[in-house]
């Protein structure tokens, strides 16, 4: 069991509070959060800290980090609190659901799956992903780091996913793809071939989109 500080105040962190008190080991001791976005001194009960001084008052070498945000900014505003925790000195936990079905899959730190996500075997999960509930992840497939899952995401066999990239609800995903850097594949999309960095695609089939998806989300 480790005590846990959980960076936010928004609802990813009061749901990963929820998660971990309910359905972990973990012992949730504190939140943290930029001090400019502070708003009092405690959430959910708990005390609530400056992100710029946690290490003062909560020791790495005692406590454990979590990071569960959203995929604003492509993922990157969740990759820069990442980085920074761990620059001061933190490791970090990942939050796995007892009602996802796993079968001996690798998962790096700071990733957060909810409930009813299947993995099915021999594929891996990097650091800091997000996969929220009820997502298909095929076999023989990698997600890198920094990827975020909405939810009922299909991921067909045997698929690349690279970093930074941000699947809406009800996606799909076919077998055998190479999904580039910084993918954004909206709602309801199906992609049928291997994608272009940063692209933002839409539809099914799925056309992309002429703006960048880092100007998007």
């Amino acid at each position: 069991m480790a005590k846990v500080i959980i960076f936010g105040v928004m609802d990813t962190a009061e749901l990963a509070h929820f998660y971990l008190k309910h359905d972990s080991e973990h012992e949730v001791v504190a939140f943290t959060v930029s001090r400019e976005y502070m708003n009092g001194n405690e959430f959910q009960g708990l005390p609530l800290v400056a992100f710029e001084e946690v290490e003062t008052l909560f020791s790495p070498q005692e406590y454990k980090f979590f990071a569960p945000m959203t995929g604003r900014n492509m993922n990157r505003n969740r990759e820069r609190i990442y980085l920074e925790a761990k620059a001061k000195g933190y490791e970090f936990i990942s939050y796995i659901s007892s009602k996802a079905t796993l079968f001996g899959n690798q998962i790096g730190e700071n990733c957060f799956i909810l409930e009813d996500n299947t993995i099915q075997p021999f594929t891996t999960i990097g650091n800091n992903v997000v996969l929220w509930s009820g997502n298909h992840i095929g076999h023989h497939g990698q997600i890198k780091d920094h990827v975020f899952f909405t939810s009922h995401v299909v991921m067909s066999g045997h698929c690349v996913i690279e970093p930074y990239c941000f699947f809406g609800v009800n996606s799909t995903i076919r077998d055998y793809l190479h999904v580039a850097t910084g993918t954004l594949l909206a709602m309801a999309s199906a992609i049928y071939k291997d994608t272009e960095e940063w692209g933002m695609y839409l539809g099914n089939p799925a056309k992309k989109l002429p703006k960048p998806s880092y100007e998007a989300y």
